[in-house]
């Protein structure tokens, strides 16, 4: 169980390699048979005990040779570099998983990935529009991804669309949009036109709060 007190309220992205629609999200095996992909975080508002990490950005990016519940698959974290040695810390005291409640996003993380490369330290640009369905992220020399609406292919227009998770454990509910991404740090790929969430979340230790 989760000992510690923080709590993260902040703009969320996850992009990845997949369909629209991220088959994650309805237990389903991923588009290609495999998941790459990144996800991010801008930190309004938070804390990790004492420890205040409001407007930090932290990212990383996986690689899951299959479903991510069969595990095995690798996490390279990314933080940003304004973040003093204790608020490093304190961000790897949370995604460590060791102090959520079972089944949360962290402690699930801790169990399926085997392989977690090292940290890089370096400067995050996050730009966030989750109702225009717009975004971007660049981890400088290490990761870019961007995102807009996905488009209507007949008529070129923005086309809208939204998951709701009552019971979800990284969000409640996202903006669904299209992604690009070029990871080239430890883990390597590229996508174009895949899958994006964009979210507001709170994440404590109990789990999702919004």
């Amino acid at each position: 169980m989760a000992t510690s007190d923080w709590r993260l309220e902040g703009e969320w992205i996850k992009n990845c390699n997949c369909a629209f629609g991220c088959p994650c999200d309805f237990n389903a095996l991923p588009t290609q048979g495999y998941c790459k992909g990144a996800v991010g975080m801008r930190i309004t508002k938070g804390h990790f005990e004492k420890t205040k990490l409001d407007g930090l950005v932290f990212a990383a990016t996986v690689h899951f040779p299959g479903a991510l519940h069969e595990g095995n698959g690798q996490l390279q974290p990314i933080i940003d570099e304004r973040a003093t040695a204790e608020q490093r810390e304190a961000l790897f005291n949370i995604m460590s998983g060791k102090n959520s409640a079972e089944g949360t996003l962290f402690q699930i993380l801790s169990l399926i990935v085997t392989k977690m490369h090292d940290p890089l330290f370096v400067p995050i640009e996050f730009e966030f529009d989750k109702n225009g369905r717009v975004a971007r992220m660049v981890a400088k020399g290490v990761l870019e991804t961007e995102v807009e609406p996905i488009k209507n292919p007949v008529t070129g227009e923005p086309h809208r669309i939204q998951v709701v998770m009552p019971e979800g454990f990284e969000h409640r509910a996202a903006e669904v949009a299209s992604s690009n991404i070029r990871s080239t740090g430890a883990i390597k790929f590229e996508t174009k036109g895949t899958h994006s969430s964009l979210a507001n979340v709170v994440q404590t230790p109990e789990g999702v709060a919004a």
